[in-house]
């Protein structure tokens, strides 16, 4: 994963940079999510594994699938990842290139992991707690696990707060062998 992750690195900053100086942060964003559903399709997938078709042939078969959801600049971004056999890129290059948009835009996604639903007035507090700590707005996502018995994990970015049940007792396990 990090070897994708490095050599998408470069084209989702190259993308992110052309996004914020023609201000299309939003078009770039849709255009790569859609291109990145069509690079992971299990038939554009066999397309761009053929060792008989051209790096050419490729991008014209991907275009002639994205055709109606690109523009000029997203097509000449195709020709580029083509030319250089990245077009299997392209999940990697939207995640990345989502990351560099939320941070530019000061959002951060957050999840909440809980034993139980969490209610309306707990998701406004531990969103506007997240917003206060990191100095973004903060969406937030809730899951429900029942694996963790009670409390929560809370992860937002590079920032894990797990408050469950199971992991203090994971803690306090760990502490006890020692």
């Amino acid at each position: 994963m990090s070897e994708l992750t490095t050599a998408a690195r470069p084209y989702a900053k190259a993308a992110f940079q052309v996004a914020k100086e023609s201000d299309a942060l939003a078009t770039w964003s849709q255009q790569l999510g859609f291109m990145a559903l069509v690079a992971e399709d299990a038939q554009m997938r066999a397309v761009l594994d053929s060792p008989r078709l051209t790096r050419q042939t490729m991008a014209e078969a991907f275009l002639a699938v994205c055709a109606d959801h690109v523009d000029a600049n997203g097509q000449n971004f195709v020709h580029l990842l083509a030319d250089n056999a990245r077009l299997r890129l392209l999940p990697e290059i939207s995640r990345l290139f989502e990351l560099l948009k939320a941070e530019a835009e000061k959002k951060v996604e957050a999840q909440v992991v809980s034993a139980q639903e969490v209610s309306a007035a707990q998701q406004e507090a531990i969103a506007s707690a997240l917003k206060q700590r990191l100095g973004r707005e903060v969406a937030l996502k809730c899951v429900v696990d029942d694996s963790l018995i009670g409390g929560a994990i809370v992860r937002a970015g590079d920032l894990v707060i797990d408050g469950s049940v199971r992991g203090r007792l994971q803690r306090l396990a760990s502490s006890l062998s020692r």
